[in-house]
């Protein structure tokens, strides 16, 4: 098995490619070890030191590490790990994976479905290829409040990111919304 790494734009964040699915569908994501319950790989990448976030995509995973952690000495623990659990046979979540995007109760119910679709077909799969998601969290008042995961969350430009790139899509295609928002885990 050969696994590919690639750069972020999160200098914490790498992304590993394992050449196969990790996620048959939806994405997962653990900012932390004790979050990583229902997972047999983050659980494996969590045991590897310095490692402080774990997110699964559909054929990638995204690993955070600590400050105090160099990559020269974590990359390749971690790349160990995941050709373990791939050896394993185990899959990478156990259960089902966690809807996408948060459900929306109200008025707004088609201004919502409209701006599910335009993070569906435009945002979420341009970040994917820098390792991270961004999922639909709520909307009031012209707020549209979204929830940055893998290497999105903390990463240096995710606030450019979502004030010039998708604040603007979102004006754009629909006149009721106003901002763009982020929310924390």
């Amino acid at each position: 098995m050969f696994i590919q790494t690639e750069t972020t734009p999160n200098p914490a964040t790498l992304k590993f490619l394992p050449g196969q699915d990790v996620m048959a569908v939806g994405t997962a994501d653990f900012p932390s070890a004790d979050a990583a319950a229902q997972s047999p790989l983050a659980r494996r990448i969590f045991a590897v030191g310095g490692v402080t976030g774990v997110f699964l995509g559909n054929d990638f995973v995204t690993v955070t590490k600590g400050a105090d952690a160099a990559w020269e000495h974590v990359k390749p623990a971690i790349l160990g790990a995941i050709m373990e659990h791939f050896q394993s046979g185990l899959p990478a979540i156990e259960g089902e994976a966690e809807a996408a995007h948060a459900i929306h109760e109200g008025e707004d119910g088609e201004i919502v479905k409209q701006i599910k679709e335009l993070l569906d077909t435009r945002v979420r799969p341009a970040v994917a290829q820098d390792g991270g998601d961004i999922t639909f969290h709520g909307f009031d008042r012209g707020v549209v409040y979204l929830h940055m995961k893998g290497a999105c969350a903390g990463c240096p430009s995710s606030t450019l990111t979502l004030k010039m790139g998708i604040e603007n899509l979102l004006r754009h295609y629909i006149p009721e919304v106003t901002e763009v928002r982020p929310v924390a885990a």
